[in-house]
């Protein structure tokens, strides 16, 4: 069942401001903190969302989503940078992947399916050894968006340890 207009922008604003509330403040970040910046009543959050842990959740399916999209448009070294850019703007809320009542196992399957096509282009392309399996470069993303999660990742950290990684699986 499709969401009325009203509905959907406001379920909208309340994803955006609860993933910016959830970068700024981590997972302290109360439901009345992302209802006042969204615009909306603490109760609109609830209708959409029960729970803290359903909001977490719909944070990270639509960030999974935004990424399956660029594996399927994009070269091996633009979805690394982008996924760690994605770790960044999401801080908080990847450190909640680690809690094992979000949901969001099919959206990451469909993450590891994306990725194995945009490996198998990388390899075509010679942008990856034939040896790469998919496993590897799920492992390789793991670690580069951890790492991009600590105080002391800068620019061109970032720039340097992507370029490593990616000499790695050339």
């Amino acid at each position: 069942m499709a969401l009325r207009a009203d509905a959907a922008r406001n379920r909208a604003a309340i994803l955006a401001a609860a993933s910016e509330a959830f970068a700024e403040h981590g997972l302290k970040a109360t439901t009345e903190q992302v209802a006042q910046q969204a615009g909306v009543a603490i109760g609109t959050v609830f209708r959409h969302f029960p729970t803290k842990n359903d909001l977490l959740v719909a944070i990270m399916k639509e960030s999974l989503e935004r990424l399956v999209t660029l594996a399927d448009q994009s070269t091996l070294a633009e979805f690394f940078g982008a996924v760690v850019d994605e770790a960044v703007r999401t801080r908080m809320v990847v450190t909640a992947l680690g809690e094992p009542s979000l949901d969001i196992g099919d959206a990451l399957r469909g993450l590891t399916d994306s990725v194995t096509r945009l490996l198998e282009r990388a390899k075509t392309a010679g942008e990856a050894r034939p040896a790469v399996q998919v496993d590897e470069v799920m492992a390789l993303l793991t670690a580069a968006t951890y790492a991009a999660q600590q105080a002391s990742w800068t620019a061109d950290l970032r720039q340097r340890t992507l370029a490593v990684i990616l000499r790695g699986l050339r």
